[in-house]
């Protein structure tokens, strides 16, 4: 009951103010009608408290969205489904759905009456214009009397999750450099340049033959090893995400680091769909591998909580990609890059991995100063060619799918560009 007192509204309040005003009055004028209306006054409140604080509804709820996981700028429908469990009756009840700022303002629902054993569907839409993992819930059950006179609040606990992905564009097909076959035994291998080694050796499991024992490896180790012969051939990719904060330009979605986060979606899925076991490396520290069976669904909902890094530098991004460099195609997304910065990304072409870099040149999302930066752009893109990379510049404005065609087997686009950054640069020299 001290609950439920606790819960009168302005109105309930309001009742027992003017009881109380009505009883002083009856009190110094001797009016007793006047005495009899403060008494109603006052009841009428405590009697709202009372039937609301008595109300005890087994209630339940579940909630569902859908989709769960949606792009940048998409809608997506919740709909909860609330039931009553007893065999009374329910009041008026407001629903309202607990959303961060991100999602918009917390809807509401009035569901006037709930029979017993019966459940009623409300749906809300949600939409959000930046990546992340929203919580949705708990559900707010505001229990209120026929008159509004007293409000309770009850909650269920029960809160779900909505991830919001980057945006993923769909990229023209195109046969890329340093590409090669996918797994099986009819296809055809080439181990020594782009599979795993013939003479590499694996631990011993249970019925293996024991003629494929590596004893040298055995002693070596100490445990029993044996050569992993006839491994099928992969098409690898390493998709590698500069998080630089200082690299980047722009405020929200709109920023430079958004676009790179959306192209490394966009090239993880691509890359995925077209047969590659694709491998996702962010300068913070994030290296996964996308799995069949939904792989890219991962690399997704990693890439919806990236952020950028103050303190991730070029040289301990490159030592995250090389612990488990394969070779094979490597796609970097990086931002505004130094020479020297550029000049340490040859060591990503180990093992005969062809390297692919979209070269950012942030300065173009914020113009300012955009003459010193361009030249710093072209001698870092320069560089990067000359370090063994394949460079696609990147200004503000542009599409991954208009740029993705350069990235072609035998696509002129390279030489081109590397020509033009170095006029500019010698431009510039003189």
């Amino acid at each position: 009951m001290r609950e439920a007192l606790r819960g009168l509204t302005t109105r309930g309040r309001s009742f027992l103010a003017a009881a109380v005003a009505a009883a002083v009055s009856a009190l110094i004028l001797g009016e007793s009608d006047l005495l009899r209306v403060a008494v109603l006054l006052a009841v009428l409140p405590l009697l709202a408290a009372w039937y609301v604080g008595r109300s005890r509804y087994k209630l339940a709820c579940t909630r569902s969205l859908e989709p769960a996981r949606t792009p940048v700028g998409s809608s997506a429908r919740v709909i909860l489904r609330l039931q009553n469990l007893s065999r009374l009756p329910t009041g008026t009840m407001l629903l309202e759905d607990r959303l961060p700022y991100a999602l918009g303002s917390r809807p509401r629902v009035v569901l006037e009456r709930l029979g017993a054993h019966q459940a009623s569907s409300v749906a809300y839409t949600v939409r959000a214009d930046v990546r992340g993992r929203y919580p949705i819930g708990p559900l707010m059950v505001r229990l209120t009397d026929p008159f509004g006179l007293c409000e309770l609040t009850r909650s269920f606990p029960s809160v779900d999750r909505l991830t919001v992905i980057p945006q993923v564009f769909t990229l023209p097909r195109v046969r890329l450099a340093g590409e090669y076959a996918g797994t099986g035994e009819s296809r055809a291998r080439s181990v020594a340049v782009h599979g795993e080694d013939d003479a590499a050796t694996r631990e011993y499991r249970r019925g293996d033959d024991l003629r494929r024992v590596h004893w040298r490896s055995t002693a070596r180790t100490g445990e029993l090893m044996v050569r992993r012969e006839e491994q099928p051939w992969e098409s690898r990719a390493t998709v590698v995400l500069d998080t630089r904060a200082f690299a980047h330009r722009g405020e929200g979605p709109t920023a430079s680091f958004e676009w790179a986060v959306s192209a490394a979606a966009s090239v993880a899925v691509h890359l995925r769909e077209a047969g590659y076991k694709v491998r996702l490396v962010t300068g913070s520290g994030t290296d996964i591998d996308a799995i069949e069976g939904g792989g890219e669904g991962l690399i997704l909902d990693t890439l919806a909580d990236v952020k950028s890094d103050q303190n991730s530098d070029v040289s301990v991004l490159i030592e995250h990609v090389r612990r488990r460099n394969d070779g094979g195609l490597v796609i970097g997304l990086f931002g505004a890059l130094t020479v020297a910065e550029a000049e340490l990304l040859s060591g990503l072409r180990g093992n005969g991995a062809t390297c692919i870099g979209f070269a950012i040149d942030s300065s173009t999302w914020v113009p300012s100063g955009m003459a010193e930066a361009e030249r710093e752009h072209a001698a870092a893109s320069l560089a990067l060619v000359r370090a063994g990379w394949r460079s696609v510049p990147v200004t503000h404005g542009d599409t991954l799918a208009t740029l993705w065609p350069s990235v072609a087997r035998g696509s002129q686009g390279f030489a081109y560009r590397a020509a033009m950054a170095e006029t500019t640069v010698s431009g510039v020299i003189r």
